[in-house]
């Protein structure tokens, strides 16, 4: 995984799942703002680690794509952000709003 970090690099790609209100997420320095989840006021903040780049996808629309040479640091803050959009008491059948990895593996080598 070390060899493969450094050589290309991990890249998550992660994708906003919602129903009715559209979840808005931005980034503030090394600071990823989630808003508008479930229509709450409330901001959700994650901060990346270091290492970790963050880029929201031009071609996809609710899409963001997390980069780093570290797959640890990556995969925790791709997992920070999901659990940030857990659901708690409601019925986790119904509500499948939040922020889920699509994709994972290692970057495409670039020639």
């Amino acid at each position: 995984n070390m060899m493969v970090g450094v050589i290309r690099g991990f890249l998550y790609k992660m994708r906003f799942v919602y129903s009715h209100f559209p979840i808005n997420v931005a980034i503030s320095g090394k600071t990823v703002e989630i808003r508008n989840f479930l229509g709450e006021k409330r901001v959700r903040r994650v901060p990346l680690l270091d290492g970790v780049e963050y880029v929201r996808s031009a071609d996809v629309k609710d899409q963001i794509e997390l980069s780093g040479n570290d797959i640890a640091a990556v995969s925790l803050t791709c997992a920070k952000i999901q659990q940030a959009t857990n659901i708690r008491k409601k019925d986790l059948r119904k509500f499948l709003d939040g922020i889920y990895v699509s994709e994972k593996g290692a970057m495409e080598a670039a020639e």
